[in-house]
């Protein structure tokens, strides 16, 4: 897949980072030592995590190598590095293990999540939030779309396969023999949206690029053409003009 756009994904940046804010503010360390942004992205999340903890030291962990640019020039104090969140690893224990909407890119968390509290410090947390919008219009006009006859074949398969994350209770249960506290829950934010294509614009950065990257220029005009129409009915204009995006994700802390 090619390389993530992060002036793209930074247009909603405020409604991006809201999820992130409300994960930290439940994470229930004082201080912390060692603090490690897993899948940082542009550094939204890194910023919030090196004023939370500033004598921290923070490192923010990403495979793209666009993300980690634009993060290292916005925190020139924090150390970033590049690496698949499916392998990553430290030797250092972790005081916290941050990780928001970028756990859903990486398969097999029956694995991974026992890995990761492994790496905590005693004390540790590791806190996590996903999106939960699958079944979401958003998503599922996606594979609408893609079944097109023009656009299927040219599309393929491959781009259905999105990680279906785990339900709430199978992650508390998979975390609860290894954790001194577990805390599970689910909030669904209601963003305001100019219009239809300002959605088409905010799943342009994340969900929609395994349906675009197949086409050419041609092919994704088209693409969002009749994607976007579909946005337009499933989104309808509230009393304002605007358009509310339900967005469903799910939390999860974990102290050892």
């Amino acid at each position: 897949m090619a390389d993530w756009n992060p002036e793209l994904y930074a247009r909603f940046e405020r409604e991006r980072t809201r999820p992130a804010q409300d994960l930290l503010a439940a994470v229930p360390l004082d201080d912390a030592a060692f603090v490690v942004d897993l899948g940082c992205g542009p550094g939204n999340s890194t910023e919030l995590l090196q004023n939370r903890y500033p004598t921290a030291t923070i490192l923010g962990v990403d495979s793209s190598p666009a993300m980690l640019e634009k993060a290292a020039r916005r925190l020139p104090g924090a150390s970033f590095e590049r690496a698949d969140m499916l392998t990553w690893e430290t030797s250092r224990p972790v005081s916290l293990i941050f990780a928001n909407a970028s756990l859903q890119w990486v398969p097999g968390h029956e694995a991974l999540l026992p890995r990761l509290l492994s790496m905590l410090a005693p004390g540790g947390v590791l806190a996590f939030q996903v999106p939960d919008n699958r079944d979401e219009p958003t998503h599922r006009l996606m594979r609408e779309t893609a079944d097109e006859p023009r656009f299927a074949a040219r599309i393929g398969e491959e781009a259905h396969a999105r990680l279906q994350i785990l339900r709430p209770d199978d992650y508390y249960d998979l975390m609860a023999p290894r954790a001194e506290a577990v805390d599970v829950w689910r909030t669904i934010y209601h963003h305001q949206m100019a219009d239809a294509s300002a959605i088409v614009d905010w799943v342009s950065a994340t969900g929609l690029r395994p349906y675009l990257e197949p086409l050419d220029d041609d092919g994704r005009a088209a693409f969002r053409q009749a994607y976007q129409q579909r946005i337009d009915k499933a989104y309808p204009s509230r009393t304002d003009g605007r358009r509310l995006m339900p967005f469903p994700r799910l939390f999860a802390v974990a102290s050892i």
